[in-house]
């Protein structure tokens, strides 16, 4: 068996074992998705599978190769919760925020971004830039795991972050609520030539594979960085940082005349 190259006991961000899953649903504790052992959905495991479905947490069939490497040395007992290591917010708690503040709605919109340390710089350059919180969606997308809280260095305490069930219906909230949809990628236009000033929600795709199609149509604008060398692409955290900073340089000027 592949031994974790990090760690030689449990994940931290793992609960195993059937009654210690149980427990954490019963307790509602903040679950982001259970792996349960392919073709187990009886008695104790399928309990929990029903109260997963319940709550709304995604649960997703794997081997028992993978739960031995995500639980080394413990009796998993075919069945492991992913727990988070901070609450989340709700889109209305970082709308407050904003209105709190007197300044416009500034969220950013992570699609499907699956590297915790992409996340947590993200957290960290948005609570820098003055951004009111992070919104993700609640399948194929990393959640706040201990690696996304240690490498936000804190910024998780300041910067709320929403998880929703359908990102696209988020969206179409935002708009409602008077937030302007900035999506980064390729093929749009210069970055510093758009007005940021109103209600800013900043789509950042996935590595790899950018903005999903239907994130994409729901996008009023479509920004991109000018890429000089032989790269065609940054890190996701890079260009968000970077965007974040255009963000906070326009507010900055208007609030300074």
């Amino acid at each position: 068996m592949e031994k974790d190259r990090n760690t030689d006991r449990q994940h931290p961000d793992v609960v195993a074992g059937r009654n210690a899953v149980l427990e954490a649903l019963r307790s509602g504790r903040t679950i982001d998705k259970i792996d349960i052992l392919s073709g187990e959905t009886k008695g104790s495991i399928g309990k929990i599978v029903a109260m997963a479905r319940d709550a709304g947490i995604p649960v997703r069939e794997t081997t028992a190769q993978k739960l031995d490497k995500i639980c080394p040395g413990v009796n998993h007992q075919g069945v492991a919760a992913y727990v988070a290591a901070h609450d989340y917010a709700e889109l209305d708690d970082i709308f407050a925020k904003a209105e709190a503040l007197g300044e416009a709605p500034f969220l950013l919109i992570c699609d499907e971004l699956e590297d915790p340390h992409n996340l947590g710089a993200i957290i960290r350059s948005a609570e820098a830039c003055g951004a009111h919180g992070i919104v993700i969606p609640k399948r194929r997308s990393v959640g706040l795991t201990s690696t996304v809280y240690k490498t936000a260095a804190g910024a998780c305490e300041y910067v709320p972050v929403a998880r929703v069930s359908n990102l696209a219906s988020a969206i179409d909230e935002m708009k409602k609520r008077g937030v302007w949809i900035y999506g980064a990628d390729m093929d749009g236009t210069q970055w510093c030539t758009q007005d940021y000033t109103g209600g800013v929600g900043l789509v950042i795709g996935a590595e790899g594979f950018g903005i999903s199609r239907l994130i994409r149509e729901k996008c009023d604008f479509i920004v991109s960085l000018p890429m000089r060398g032989k790269i065609s692409s940054l890190n996701a955290s890079v260009a968000a940082g970077i965007l974040m900073y255009e963000v906070a340089r326009q507010r900055l000027q208007i609030s300074a005349k």
